[in-house]
């Protein structure tokens, strides 16, 4: 079994790199025009906006792939998280995690086994966690 968690992105890196592309085309095209006719402020300007927003768009596109994923194999629970293109892995035994819901509170799922914890669902809307983690339990349980 395998829950895949994933941040909810309207656009892609790369269609981020084309819109940035032709941002700069547009952005330095219309610069240029009024540089040429006199007007030497614009270009600078137009370049900063560019680079502003270029930076904005580099943050997004870091953190857009982010997810986790939870997998369970045989005797063992997987759960991998990527964040900004990081990936750590942690490995539980099958019969030692115990997963804790917190119903309460819009609170991330607890994942725990062995002396390690995990906490998972960031990409996931705070009223579907607690059935996460009853379909995590229920599948560590059933086999």
């Amino acid at each position: 079994m395998e829950w895949r968690l994933r941040r909810n992105c309207s656009v892609t890196p790369a269609q981020l790199g084309l819109l940035y592309v032709s941002l700069c085309v547009v952005s330095l095209g219309v610069a240029g025009f009024f540089w040429a006719h006199g007007a030497t402020l614009v270009l600078p300007f137009a370049v900063l906006e560019i680079l502003a927003v270029g930076i904005a768009f580099l943050v997004y596109a870091r953190h857009a792939a982010d997810g986790e994923r939870v997998r369970l194999m045989g005797r063992a629970l997987l759960v991998e998280q990527e964040v900004a293109g990081r990936l750590v892995c942690r490995e539980f035994a099958r019969e030692w995690v115990r997963v804790a819901p917190q119903e309460k509170s819009p609170n991330l799922i607890e994942v725990r086994g062995g002396g390690e914890s995990v906490h998972i669902g960031r990409y996931l809307r705070p009223d579907l966690r607690p059935a996460l983690a009853r379909e995590i339990s229920q599948a560590l349980r059933g086999g």
